[in-house]
């Protein structure tokens, strides 16, 4: 029997009521999942959770981030800053299914101030049923690892 999916999921205050509905739609479909935080709807600063989600998806502690704040925008751009990780924003399900296909995403991020909790099932449900095609998309994922190494190690 396959192992289970791991999820980490995390948010800030506004994206928190959407990251609750998301884990508990994942806990339902009968994915691992870890709750980074916040657990309330008061003012914290995005950067923390999404460091948080980030960091266990590229130690793979986690096969797999979903984060949310306002927008979707601010936790994508902070996770970015995590060597090994490509979050996508996707409010739609044809995002989420292209983050993956081609950009071979390993966090999702959604807006909680954008998504509905029903829309934000639809999203998870086809990011997650998607695999990377591999192929022309594999080249251009390793450019972008490849602008991940140091400095002296960046040929770009």
């Amino acid at each position: 029997m396959a192992e289970k999916l791991r999820i980490a999921v995390g948010s800030d205050h506004a994206g928190f009521h959407l990251k609750e509905s998301v884990r508990d739609y994942l806990k339902k479909k009968g994915f691992e999942v870890e709750d980074l935080g916040t657990n309330s709807t008061e003012s914290v600063d995005y950067p923390d959770y999404a460091v948080k989600v980030a960091r266990r998806v590229a130690a793979k502690q986690a096969d797999f981030g979903v984060l949310m704040c306002g927008t979707g925008l601010g936790v994508a751009i902070t996770a970015n800053k995590i060597h090994g990780v490509r979050a996508a924003p996707c409010n739609d399900t044809l995002s989420a299914q292209l983050a993956r296909s081609h950009n071979n995403a390993n966090i999702l991020t959604m807006g909680g101030r954008l998504t509905d909790a029903a829309t934000a099932e639809k999203i998870v449900d086809s990011w997650l049923a998607t695999s990377f095609l591999g192929g022309r998309h594999a080249r251009r994922v390793d450019k972008i690892y490849a602008l991940d190494a140091p400095p002296s190690e960046n040929k770009s």
